[in-house]
């Protein structure tokens, strides 16, 4: 049955039958379709590649390893799709690839979207030495970012900055960060962002 629908996917040869064809795959909720759903992501499909993320996120932590190995290095639409679904699943196991993406990658987007994602990973799930070293990580990676010169990849550094400011030990260090921020911030909106994550 799962072969057919991916079959179906693979097939489809108008945006709307690929639309239809990635819905029908999603239902299946069948850890065979996880490449293909990842696949998706790369065809250029908008709203095919929505159905696949949400998908994807549905499906959790078993998605992962596949995620982490088909990130596509040339398309960075597809892989903004990736950094969002990986940040949405918030398994730690992401952590690496969020780093680098947030820190190095050349697409606004994908760095947006790992900036926020390294905020809110599930911390829980690492043994206490990897832990602490993973959340130092997460961290100074988000501080980095946090000092870019384009303005929407600070505003999203400070929504990671927000998540991050669970975790007791780092929120005494990103009140200061954040006020250290709005000394210099010359940007309204993402001043008014900083004020918001204060406020939570």
């Amino acid at each position: 049955m799962t072969n057919q629908l991916i079959l179906g996917v693979t097939l489809a040869d108008t945006p709307e039958k690929l639309v239809t064809a990635v819905k029908n795959l999603a239902t299946a909720k069948d850890e065979a379709a996880i490449s293909t759903l990842i696949a998706v992501f790369g065809y250029n499909n908008p709203t095919a590649a929505a159905i696949a993320s949400t998908a994807l996120v549905e499906m959790g932590e078993v998605a992962v390893p596949q995620l982490l190995t088909q990130i596509d290095d040339y398309n960075y639409g597809a892989r903004a799709y990736s950094i969002r679904t990986l940040a949405a699943i918030a398994d730690p196991r992401a952590l690496d690839v969020l780093i680098d993406a947030a820190a190095i990658d050349f697409a606004p987007s994908v760095r947006r979207a790992a900036a926020k994602g390294l905020g809110n990973l599930h911390w829980h799930k690492l043994e206490f030495a990897e832990h602490q070293i993973a959340l130092k990580r997460a961290w100074e990676t988000l501080v980095f970012v946090s000092q870019d010169p384009e303005w929407s990849i600070r505003y999203a550094a400070i929504v990671g900055l927000q998540g991050l400011a669970k975790i007791p030990d780092l929120q005494q260090p990103i009140h200061n960060r954040f006020q250290e921020m709005l000394d210099s911030e010359p940007e309204r909106s993402v001043r008014a962002r900083i004020l918001l994550a204060q406020s939570q």
